[in-house]
């Protein structure tokens, strides 16, 4: 179907004229509308693709004053009908940046050609207007990753160069406890590095779609079991995770008689992933510890987690970009952490078909629920 235009037009049988050329040219004319008042309430509520505006209307708005707020509120081209081609009028229609003129008395080939160019220059403009964004976000998000690096980078290195010259050169008065701590922390900082960059790489992978999905039967129940049971090794005394299970994630197979359950086909490895990354985010953003909460729910044909937490919560003004690359909140103080794994979540999240959402209060605490397909 062709394009939609809304017809603003003072004069009922120029305006029937331009209604009949449109439509035998296929395009869709949703309305013919007279004051300036009104074509900015029908372009907000009807959203056309283009605005064929009379300069000179009824009314205390001009054609003018109206596609001057059209343009600026929808981004809607415009493109302007008049018979009054004198050049102060002119100079006032140019300040709005129209995508055309059509004077009057115009022919129906002149009214097309202009409406099809500046269509297409719209279009044109759109995508290179998309393209300048994304190149801008492009650039941010490099300035972030070379910030995010030379400062995830230098801790770790400086503590494996420090800790290897006192051992390199003081070798002899360092006692062994201390020569302990010193390995201890080129260790902790190489395991830093190392999982700084699997996270760099597992970004990359899912960004150029390299993941590898390999669904296969998995019993949930057991696997939410033995994930909280790695997790409660890595928590301190403060923190206490709560495992609640509703509802059974197998399914009976209907064409067998006997009772042959069927798992449901999800990839372990990146669910794995998922659920670990959210639930150490809860015990690490809940420094004064409190309640981890993990529930499970099985409804049918879908499997729902929900992770709560007692902590630090999200800034609301920050919570719209939580899911970007290099995207911390500003009041994880000196909480370790990159601004990878969310991200990372959410794109093996939407491999298996599924949802993340949540629901956070500065103070109070964070709740992140994902959904997932079992079918």
């Amino acid at each position: 179907m062709k394009e939609r235009i809304l017809v603003v037009e003072d004069e009922r049988i120029i305006a029937c004229d331009i209604k009949y050329c449109l439509e035998n040219s296929g395009y869709n004319v949703l309305a013919v509308i007279a004051y300036g008042e009104q074509a900015i309430e029908k372009a907000e509520e009807l959203q056309p693709d283009l605005v064929l505006m009379d300069v000179m209307l009824k009314g205390e708005m001009n054609g003018v004053q109206a596609a001057e707020i059209i343009i600026n509120k929808l981004n809607v081209p415009v493109v302007f009908l008049t018979a009054h081609s004198d050049e102060s009028t002119l100079i006032k229609a140019k300040a709005t940046q129209p995508f055309g003129y059509i004077f009057k008395p115009f022919e129906e080939t002149q009214l097309i050609t202009t409406i099809e160019i500046a269509l297409s220059k719209h279009q044109k403009e759109t995508i290179m207007r998309d393209e300048l964004q994304k190149e801008k976000e492009m650039r941010e998000l490099k300035s972030r990753f070379v910030s995010m690096v030379s400062h995830e980078f230098r801790n770790p290195l400086s503590t494996i160069l420090n800790s290897t010259e006192l051992l390199a050169n003081h070798s002899q008065e360092i006692g062994e406890n201390k020569k302990e701590e010193y390995l201890y922390h080129i260790q902790n900082a190489v395991k830093n590095l190392n999982q700084l960059l699997s996270d760099v790489l597992l970004v990359g992978k899912a960004e150029v779609h390299q993941t590898n999905f390999n669904p296969a039967p998995l019993d949930l129940e057991k696997f939410c079991q033995d994930l909280v049971a790695e997790l409660k090794l890595i928590a301190t005394e403060k923190h206490q995770i709560i495992l609640k299970i509703q509802g059974c994630c197998t399914q009976q197979k209907e064409d067998s008689a006997a009772n042959n359950i069927s798992l449901p086909r999800l990839d372990e490895k990146l669910l794995r992933h998922i659920f670990t990354n959210l639930l150490s985010n809860a015990i690490k953003y809940s420094p004064q510890g409190g309640i981890i909460s993990f529930d499970l729910f099985c409804l049918q044909g879908e499997a729902i987690f929900r992770i709560q937490d007692e902590g630090i919560g999200i800034p609301e003004i920050e919570q719209d970009n939580l899911f970007n690359s290099f995207q911390r909140a500003s009041n994880v103080g000196q909480i370790p952490g990159h601004g990878l794994g969310l991200s990372i979540v959410k794109q093996y999240v939407e491999l298996h078909r599924g949802e993340i959402n949540f629901v956070s209060k500065e103070g109070v605490g964070t709740t992140f629920i994902v959904s997932l397909p079992l079918d």
